[in-house]
């Protein structure tokens, strides 16, 4: 992370029931562009700041937030949660991404008005924080660029295996009424129809991910491009080779990801990525550059707002 950005401090606030943390440029712009960048299971927002403050540094309002049950919002240690979650994790994870996708809408309203942001939004986020960056946009067509680090549009994730025991496949257990909710309304591989207006969702999968298998996304997008071929156009997948889940957990092995050859070639992006000097000229420095071309320059060209 870049060490000039690092100096940026952070504001925090209660958005009714959400707390949020934000990070804005040091100068003002007549357009602020907001992103929101969602923290992975069983983490807050506070693992976000280095993220928050790279990207205020290049000229975005950047913004976290706890997720249910998470943070000042949550009662569990780390552990109690894991295994709370992964003991029946149809019934006590579905929630989580749940009620934080509704949560994100709020604080997307709030943002507008209170941060004077534009209402064209840019969300993305590690793990859970992406399932939620995902299915945000089949709510808000205000988010109209989406990076899922990790993540997966479909909430049933087949084939999952434990972290801590690699090859285990983890029980999915069975969802109560409430949990069940959540699904059935807000998950996105079932509900196609609610992007069909095309959102900009750039996946970054690893190669070797066997917690959060990069199938997910990759049947999404297919059943995208079959179903509302231009909207399925505007869905990306890109693998890291030798990468697994928790590699991911670790910013610079992934972020020097940014790099592989390919990743930011034109027909990833639907032909409007920035080139690397577009990049640097956007004020991205060479340690934070890897977050921002992928929340920014991947998906279409900001620079009316930085």
């Amino acid at each position: 992370m870049g060490n000039d950005s690092q100096a940026l401090s952070g504001s925090s606030a209660w958005v009714d029931h959400i707390p949020v943390t934000w990070f804005e440029p040091q100068e003002r712009r007549e357009r602020q562009q907001l992103i929101l960048f969602l923290p992975p299971f069983s983490a807050t927002k506070e693992l976000m700041v280095p993220y928050l403050q790279d990207l205020a540094g290049a000229g975005y309002v950047a913004l976290s937030l706890d997720p249910w049950q998470h943070g000042e919002r949550g009662t569990e240690s780390r552990p109690e949660i894991q295994q709370r979650v992964f003991g029946n994790f149809r019934r006590y994870m579905w929630p989580l991404p749940g009620q934080t996708t509704l949560d994100v809408l709020r604080v997307i309203d709030w943002a507008i008005a209170t941060l004077h942001v534009e209402p064209q939004i840019v969300i993305g986020g590690l793990s859970m924080g992406g399932d939620i960056a995902v299915a945000a946009p089949g709510l808000d067509q205000r988010i109209e660029r989406v990076a899922a680090v990790i993540a997966t549009p479909d909430w049933l994730r087949p084939g999952m295996q434990d972290l801590t025991h690699p090859g285990t496949l983890l029980p999915p257990g069975e969802p109560d009424a409430y949990a069940r909710f959540f699904y059935d309304h807000l998950n996105p591989l079932t509900h196609l129809e609610r992007f069909a207006h095309g959102p900009e969702i750039h996946f970054l999968c690893g190669e070797q991910d066997t917690h959060v298998p990069s199938d997910g996304a990759l049947r999404f997008q297919k059943a995208l491009r079959e179903t509302y071929p231009s909207a399925g156009e505007r869905v990306q997948v890109t693998l890291l080779p030798g990468l697994g889940h928790l590699d991911f957990m670790k910013p610079d092995a992934w972020l020097s990801g940014m790099a592989y050859p390919g990743l930011m070639c034109a027909d990833l992006a639907a032909g409007r990525a920035q080139s690397s000097n577009q990049v640097q000229d956007l004020g991205v420095e060479s340690a934070s550059g890897g977050l921002c071309a992928l929340l920014c320059s991947c998906f279409a060209p900001l620079s009316r707002y930085v």
